[in-house]
């Protein structure tokens, strides 16, 4: 271990590799993000480095393979507090290494349910023996000779109580789109919210517990173990499998072992690796003999389905078709009585899969990417195949409804909280739409060798907005695609701008689920005002895919001058501030709160929600779920 100590100096000539080697040799851990003294964090040209005998972490940022600035912040909110010209950086001893786990000891009985960084002044938050409190913001209290970060709270007759960082409180969500009453500090009110509440819930677990009764009743078929090929062919997938991807499998394998139907949630956000689970378990029924159906919301996306899987399946005997109006009629006729004969082992298409005519000969797993996008006639054909057939919905943002059922034990629930390794958050901007802004944004992306998506979803005004568009860049290679284009001119745009042939591909949302080019990394979002939360965020992630770190940006661009709804204000807002990888479940839960949780329970129980907030709500209705069983 090296013994000396290290200074770095800002201007000094430093490689980022040459650094990160530093910074190993000194035993310092590398992490996703910092929060301990004696860890780093690497992003583009950026190093995160807590000194073990520093109070604070220190921010290094690079300019070509200069030391641009050094600066110290709190890992709570970000906040910098110095610049500083030079770190002296010294190794990670044992010593050291007991101290820190000494401290970190302190806090293992906390568990924090929302980082203060997600949290904005005025917000509303939930703690379990305080209740709801508005929070105003951090600050340093000298307690016992030190100084440390507290967060204020204030309850009702503008009291306020100071609390440590890591006390466990999370965000209110009341799901009535009102703001909650403040809680008394010194009195039983609290108390009696809460016991009204338990009992409330009570009903409600005996209903799930007879809705799980039902379900386990169900026969249906139960997959044998794992095929030999199945470990060479999880073995050839070609990026470094997370912990989250390897536990998720073995829980939907496991469901599929079960003699009960499966019907599992595998929530993920965009880019995390839902698809990789799913081929796996699609490659396990197709080892046992079974045929499997995968339904996607769009004709784009089945498209791009069937190449991935086709791909993946390349090396094994296993035939895989999709349906789409893509296809030629009789293409669609030969894959519909291959379905019938048996000759087809997966099908990849749109709610035409769910057809009176599509008939299988052993169908044992239905693969269902982003249920929310099917309407209420295919919801009830997909209720029936429940009773039948093992089912796997995977999700980027689970809508209120699926979350609430998972979150409180009506569905399993697997989660990838996992970000891919070169994953940078995207950077997220909502301003009024001006064509300099804009202009700007796609010569920027293009500079650099990328493509851009810009959004409009609108079919009747598409051509007047690339017509505009053209005028303001007339260098730039402008195609459109939206739904009412045939097949042929659809798939041929498409292939043109795959091909780098398109610069800028101008769309309705039809690209929003699933669509992945990785080298588009810039999307404008053209009337975001219109759009729905989880389609904003559906469209924001189509782009920061790229195969190395590479900065991705979203423009949500809205009328000049224009009144917005209140509505739109919230979502968008919302858009804005969840920007943090694996932001898919926050983003779910702010639609329920702007949406309303009435409509999953009856206002009776919503009353109860808006009480002590959702995430309470749902861990006492867990847990008397648990106490009935």
């Amino acid at each position: 271990m090296k013994s000396y100590v290290e200074k770095i100096k800002v201007g000094q000539a430093l490689e980022r590799d040459e650094l990160q080697d530093l910074l190993n040799e000194l035993h310092y851990q590398k992490k996703d993000f910092v929060s301990r003294p004696g860890e780093y964090a690497r992003r583009g040209g950026v190093f995160d480095i807590y000194p073990v005998t520093y109070r604070s972490p220190m921010r290094l940022e690079f300019e070509g393979d200069a030391l641009a600035s050094i600066r110290d912040f709190s890992p709570i909110d970000g906040e910098s507090l110095a610049h500083f010209e030079e770190i002296f950086l010294i190794p990670l001893s044992e010593i050291f290494s007991r101290k820190i786990a000494r401290a970190a000891d302190e806090f293992e009985n906390f568990k924090p349910l929302a980082k203060v960084k997600a949290l904005r002044p005025g917000d509303f938050v939930v703690h379990l023996k305080y209740g709801i409190g508005r929070f105003l913001g951090t600050k340093f209290l000298q307690i016992k000779g030190e100084k440390r970060r507290h967060i204020a709270i204030e309850y009702a007759d503008r009291e306020i109580l100071y609390l440590e960082t890591s006390e466990p409180m999370e965000r209110y969500v009341g799901g009535q789109g009102r703001p909650p009453k403040l809680t008394k500090l010194h009195g039983k009110e609290w108390e009696r919210i809460k016991e009204k509440t338990r009992r409330a819930v009570a009903g409600v677990a005996k209903e799930m517990i007879e809705i799980q009764a039902k379900r386990s009743l169900g026969k249906g078929f139960a997959f044998p173990s794992d095929h030999p090929w199945q470990k060479e062919f999880e073995a050839q997938f070609r990026f470094q499998e997370t912990p989250d991807q390897r536990k998720a499998t073995d829980e939907v394998k496991k469901d599929m072992e079960n003699a009960r139907p499966m019907d599992r949630l595998l929530a993920g956000d965009v880019g995390y690796g839902k698809t990789e689970v799913a081929a796996r378990a699609a490659f396990k029924a197709v080892t046992s003999g079974r045929q499997v159906a995968i339904l996607v919301p769009t004709t784009i996306l089945a498209e791009q389905h069937f190449y991935v899987f086709k791909n993946r399946l390349q090396n094994f005997p296993v035939t895989v078709e999709v349906l789409s109006r893509f296809r030629e009629k009789s293409e669609q006729t030969g894959v519909v009585a291959s379905l019938k004969q048996g000759t087809t082992d997966i099908v990849i298409g749109t709610h035409r899969l769910l057809s009176k005519d599509i008939q299988f000969k052993n169908l044992g797993l239905l693969i269902i990417d982003e249920e929310q996008r099917f309407g209420v006639k295919h919801k009830e054909k997909l209720k029936q195949l429940r009773e039948e057939v093992d089912i796997l919905t995977l999700t980027a943002t689970p809508i209120p409804r699926t979350l609430y059922m998972s979150l409180v034990g009506i569905r399993d629930m697997s989660a990838i909280n996992t970000p891919p390794q070169m994953r940078l958050p995207i950077e997220t901007y909502v301003v009024e739409y001006d064509d300099q802004k804009v202009k700007e944004a796609i010569e920027k992306e293009l500079a650099r060798g990328g493509q851009v998506y810009f959004i409009h979803n609108r079919i009747h005004s598409i051509e007047k907005i690339r017509a505009r568009l053209q005028e303001i860049l007339p260098r730039v290679h402008f195609s459109v695609a939206h739904g009412q284009m045939t097949s042929g001119e659809l798939e041929t745009v498409m292939e043109a701008f795959m091909e780098r042939r398109v610069d800028c591909l101008i769309a309705t949302n039809i690209i929003e689920s699933g669509i992945d080019i990785p080298n588009v990394n810039t999307i404008l979002v053209n009337r975001s005002d219109l759009f729905g939360l989880s389609d904003l965020y559906q469209l924001r992630g189509r782009v920061g895919r790229y195969h190395e770190k590479r900065q991705a940006y979203a423009y949500f661009l809205v009328p000049r001058n224009w009144r917005l709804t209140q509505e739109a204000e919230k979502r968008l807002a919302a858009i804005e501030r969840f920007t943090d990888l694996g932001s898919g479940f926050k983003i779910a839960l702010e639609d329920l709160e702007i949406r309303g949780a009435g409509n999953l329970l009856g206002h009776e129980q919503s009353g109860f929600i808006h009480a002590v907030g959702f995430d309470l709500y749902c861990r006492m209705l867990r847990k008397a779920v648990e106490e009935l069983k």
